[in-house]
């Protein structure tokens, strides 16, 4: 009976370690950097770019091979869709902004850094619904913009 126990907390903890990592455990340890978010998200954004496009080359063949890759490209494209969704929501939302109380001095610059936020969660969720690249275009904008604004 050890031994089947034993084995379970191995395969448990098999499990447990190969779970991706996605953005941060939300920990204040300082390991995570800022430019390191933002250079995840437009390279993320770069894939969904190239998703749309491959995407679009794809739509109309008629043979297997091009319907499993533009299967794959669309899962590709909501994959990293949600990893910007992930990092603006549980690294910078989370973690990152600090909350300011109604009527202190940096109320406007935190409002205007959650605005932005918001455009990009939802930036992020029209270029699932989409093949259009105008719309990682406005992503890009959205992410520079956002930049400026944390980092000032």
């Amino acid at each position: 009976m050890k031994n089947g126990k034993l084995m379970i907390l191995i395969a448990c903890c098999l499990l447990a370690t190969t779970a991706p990592l996605l953005a941060h455990c939300e920990i204040p340890c300082g390991i995570y950097g800022d430019e390191a978010r933002f250079a995840a998200i437009a390279e993320d954004l770069t894939t969904i770019e190239k998703a749309m496009k491959q995407i679009a080359v794809l739509a109309g063949q008629s043979d297997a091979q091009s319907a499993n890759q533009l299967a794959r490209w669309v899962a590709n494209k909501e994959e990293h869709a949600n990893r910007v969704q992930h990092v603006v929501t549980q690294y910078f939302m989370t973690q990152r902004l600090k909350e300011v109380e109604e009527g202190d001095e940096g109320m406007a610059a935190y409002t205007e850094k959650l605005v932005l936020l918001h455009k990009m969660l939802r930036g992020a969720m029209k270029c699932k619904q989409t093949v259009d690249v105008e719309q990682v275009e406005k992503m890009r904008a959205l992410l520079h913009e956002f930049k400026k604004a944390y980092q000032s």
